[in-house]
């Protein structure tokens, strides 16, 4: 059932700069570890209300091997117990970062993402939370479905 029709293809109205933004995403795939990668990409998916991307992140993370219950529980990631120091404190940069508000980002998440990563895994996660919501965007703009 398809909710609504599909505004634009970005990729084939401005392949150049469509282009440019996959070049990114190749450079992150081999910077983060992808599990890490696809947790931060389905938790900003969720926050920004994007279901092409939540259903192609969340079913990378399967496809991958990752549990079915960590993936659900993305969502609920401070109440849930399956993540680790590292896996809360990326959750919680890219909540931060994703909701980015009149104060930004806390000295409290910034402090815990400084402790759990190096200067260039907290810059890559900068640069993987702010590209996932560039995706978020194109994909709510112009209304993308998942392809059940």
């Amino acid at each position: 059932m398809c909710l609504m029709s599909q505004r634009m293809n970005v990729g084939e109205v401005a392949p150049e700069g469509y282009r440019a933004v996959l070049g990114l995403e190749k450079y992150l795939r081999h910077q983060l570890d992808s599990r890490l990668l696809d947790l931060v990409k389905l938790r900003a998916s969720l926050l920004n209300g994007c279901a092409y991307c939540v259903d192609l992140h969340g079913g990378d993370l399967l496809k991958h091997g990752e549990d079915v219950r960590r993936v659900l529980g993305v969502g609920t990631w401070r109440e849930f117990p399956g993540f680790d120091a590292r896996e809360r404190a990326a959750l919680g940069l890219t909540d931060e970062v994703t909701r980015l508000g009149e104060h930004g980002v806390s000295d409290e998440v910034w402090d815990t993402a400084r402790a759990a990563f190096t200067d260039k895994e907290v810059a890559d996660l900068i640069l993987a939370i702010g590209l996932i919501n560039l995706w978020n965007r194109i994909g709510v703009t112009t209304r993308l479905e998942p392809v059940l």
